[in-house]
């Protein structure tokens, strides 16, 4: 078993960092939101995962002040998109460092859909949104209490949607959806087979319920 700290790795072992390999698979945080002024952005994020049922509550995070989390503060609200294996390459295109104002949704040929309870549009062809009031902002900080340029951004879903193509005895059939999710380096994965573990009894939750 190797051990390092990780400002010490050996780079000629480990040319590539591992601790993103190592948190994996991680949900895509494909994030659309609407500015102030009316902009629409569009953007993944490879760290963003959900942090609670009651309230639904989701977030992600960005390195720096961009668009994404700018605008999510500006409006206080932000749309949470499911990539999928059908939209991986369109996806891909919204991580493009377009300027200001050019629309990632123009750029990848996306369309979009209107949003019920928030101002931000959705993408149309993903099967699944989440619509999301901002509950905070956090400037994470280092072990030393040093701050850092990277922005937590946490919301309440207020609104789902679900194509209901995908829906199945009443559960979302997330192998026909193929969701995708990011692992590390350059690589991504898709879900295409499931497996069931029977929870222990008042472990929580065991039926799946909720």
């Amino acid at each position: 078993m190797i051990f390092f700290e990780p400002h010490k790795r050996d780079r000629a072992m480990f040319p590539w960092d591992p601790f993103k390999a190592m948190i994996a698979p991680r949900p895509v945080g494909w994030i659309s939101t609407r500015s102030r002024d009316g902009l629409v952005n569009l953007a993944p994020y490879s760290f963003f995962n959900a942090f609670s049922a009651d309230p639904p509550l989701v977030g992600f995070c960005s390195e720096g002040p961009k668009d994404s989390a700018t605008f999510a503060e500006e409006s206080g609200e932000f749309v949470w998109n499911m990539a999928t294996w059908d939209l991986r390459e369109k996806m891909n295109m919204t991580s493009a460092p377009l300027e200001r104002g050019h629309s990632e949704f123009d750029h990848a040929a996306l369309e979009t859909a209107p949003c019920v309870l928030v101002n931000a549009p959705r993408v149309a062809a993903s099967p699944c949104a989440l619509e999301c009031k901002v509950t905070q902002i956090v400037r994470l900080v280092d072990k030393d209490g040093a701050t850092t340029d990277r922005l937590l951004v946490l919301g309440q879903a207020i609104g789902l949607h679900v194509d209901e193509r995908y829906v199945k005895d009443g559960m979302l059939d997330l192998v026909a959806i193929k969701p995708i999710a990011r692992c590390g380096y350059q690589d991504y994965t898709a879900i295409d087979r499931l497996f069931p573990i029977k929870r222990p009894a008042g472990a929580g939750n065991a039926g799946g319920g909720g």
